[in-house]
């Protein structure tokens, strides 16, 4: 294939347009930055991605002055989460007392929410979004990275810039083309999702998990039910030889719902989606020229759901600390590695928390029944602790003031 440079060169050329590379190719935009973003996909329709928005991420759109529109979109509300305990319902994280204007999760599909990112976005004169891109190679030119060759609608295209940015998740193409090392720390489960139908007789069913022995989790999104069966990691070829029947039965044991109904709506293998959990980061986020933020930087386990609220504190943090290098054209590796600094403890403190929790999962009941259940009741701050770790992390990013453009000019 013939190879092309797209025009126009962008000081900045994001690869992944998932929640980090939209919210910080916005941000770069709206700072006067020349962007492109690619995408390898030719729109945001996937499911079982991660559909809950934080008060954080809720917080920094209040701030760029789009909140009332975000919210007219569909979506569900939860101020607490909950789980079983013994056998008994208990709230296991509560948003109500956190220091922001709101004060829940939101869920809402994530195709929603990029459409409504990249509508903002594009209404800018500095950013473009190209589709249907595949990024195969970065163009290194004397020890720095200054673009990426793609694949765009069958055509190799050459995109040059002063610098690339992986957005691109946890099976970045960025990261393992730059030759970036991985300190991975496993995890013991994956995730199975899928949809079940409402019905008008279905109970009310509160956010979060349900039978600790059990990994059951199921969410409302309002004409069915995601639900989500945790399984040991790699066993799930073992189920899918043992039939589709035997594992609805085991669906059945750890949910609400019968196999019968079960049986009726989960009719193929195709309708239960794989989620293999991962738990890595970068030893180095960055290099001459090349920055790796959110997955691409540090995988997440979708415990608490934290993922793709901390890649957006990523991308606010990113786009505060080098929108003046990249204007004034002074981008050095410092300025990238400053980044890393800002962003590594939280990653770190979010990441061992999610491993200590996973490994106390492994561990053997030794309490009997019911002490667990009156340790919480006698530390009733700790959901509101956890409702403070997982809606706003342990260090909340906000995007940067931006001086008024004139009488009318915009604050943020």
């Amino acid at each position: 294939m013939n190879i092309h440079q797209h025009s126009p060169v962008s000081s900045c050329c994001i690869v992944g347009a998932g929640p980090a590379g939209l919210m910080l190719g916005y941000l770069l935009a709206r700072n006067g930055i020349p962007v492109t973003v690619l995408e390898k996909h030719g729109d945001f329709l996937r499911d079982f991605r991660g559909d809950t928005i934080h008060p954080s991420t809720l917080e920094i759109i209040r701030q760029l002055g789009f909140l009332d529109e975000f919210l007219a979109l569909p979506h569900q509300k939860a101020e607490k989460l909950y789980g079983e305990i013994d056998g008994q319902p208990a709230v296991m994280a509560d948003f109500t007392r956190l220091p922001v204007h709101c004060k829940y999760i939101a869920f809402m599909p994530q195709w929603d929410f990029l459409n409504f990112l990249s509508a903002k976005a594009l209404a800018l004169p500095n950013f473009q979004l190209i589709q249907n891109a595949q990024v195969s190679e970065l163009i290194e030119e004397q020890g720095q990275i200054k673009g990426v060759q793609a694949i765009v609608d069958g055509e190799r295209q050459e995109i040059r810039s002063n610098l690339v940015i992986g957005c691109d998740g946890r099976h970045s193409v960025v990261r393992d083309q730059a030759g970036l090392k991985v300190r991975r720390f496993g995890s013991p489960r994956d995730v199975l999702w899928m949809k079940v139908p409402k019905q008008p007789d279905d109970p009310e069913w509160s956010p979060g998990h349900r039978g600790p022995k059990k990994h059951f989790i199921m969410i409302d999104r309002g004409d069915y039910w995601q639900c989500g069966y945790s399984i040991s990691q790699g066993s799930f070829a073992d189920l899918q030889r043992t039939g589709l029947s035997a594992f609805l039965h085991q669906v059945a044991d750890a949910s609400p719902f019968t196999f019968n109904r079960l049986q009726q709506e989960i009719i193929d293998w195709q309708q239960v989606k794989l989620l293999e959990i991962r738990i890595d980061r970068l030893e180095q986020w960055a290099k001459p020229g090349l920055l790796c933020i959110g997955d691409a930087a540090h995988a997440m386990s979708p415990i608490g759901g934290v993922g793709v609220n901390l890649a957006i504190q990523d991308a606010v943090a990113t786009a505060n600390l080098l929108s003046a290098p990249l204007k004034k054209g002074k981008l050095s590796l410092k300025d990238l590695q400053k980044v890393q600094r800002r962003r590594a403890f939280a990653t770190w403190a979010t990441q061992s928390l999610q491993i200590m929790i996973s490994k106390a999962g492994k561990k053997p009941r030794r309490k009997p029944p019911g002490r667990m259940e009156l340790w919480l009741r006698r530390r009733p701050f700790l959901p509101f602790l956890f409702g403070r770790l997982i809606g706003m992390g342990f260090y909340h990013e906000l995007p940067k003031r931006r001086k008024k453009s004139g009488p009318a000019g915009p604050l943020y």
